[in-house]
């Protein structure tokens, strides 16, 4: 693999932790995610034909690898033990509780909506790269987000908030 590659998937590895936590709510299971998603983006980098943003390219890796998982899985909701001493003892901030209430929201909202959310609202992406990395129409990303923001508002996050979200790139 040459240097150049190297360096550029390296510069994502943040931003794919920080998707792929948000997706998954579980630090340990989300750097084993990640892991996966690094080792098939080195096994199988031929496939990038350098057309478009690399991010792009990782991250819907991520994401297939992801709904593979749940797929097999189905959805658990355990909290490991050593993070759910952290969760007891955590401040109780107005903002930090903002922020948990978000979390918790989002995890309710189907895989799609959520996913569309996070790449857009969390990653920055535009409409056009998020339909990019999920493989799907910009109407149909924007339809997952505006579906979601509604969700969002049914489960009772603000509308300041839910509203954010909406900003379009």
């Amino acid at each position: 693999m040459t240097n150049d590659i190297k360096w550029l998937i390296s510069r994502e590895i943040p931003h794919l932790r920080r998707y792929a936590r948000a997706l998954l709510q579980n630090a340990e299971a989300a750097d084993d995610l990640v892991q996966d998603c690094l080792e098939r983006a080195i096994r199988k980098r031929h496939l990038w034909r350098r057309e478009g943003s690399i991010r792009s390219w990782l991250f819907r890796i991520l994401y297939r690898i992801y709904l593979n998982d749940q797929k097999q899985r189905g959805r658990s909701k355990s909290i490991p033990i050593e993070e759910a001493h952290l969760q007891s003892s955590l401040p109780r901030q107005e903002k930090r509780i903002e922020v948990l209430d978000v979390a918790e929201a989002l995890d309710r909202l189907p895989v799609e909506q959520r996913a569309a959310i996070l790449l857009v609202a969390l990653e920055g992406m535009t409409y056009d790269e998020a339909a990019s990395t999920l493989r799907i129409p910009i109407g149909t990303v924007r339809s997952r987000i505006s579906r979601g923001r509604e969700g969002l508002l049914a489960l009772g996050i603000p509308s300041p908030t839910a509203a954010r979200l909406r900003s379009v790139k």
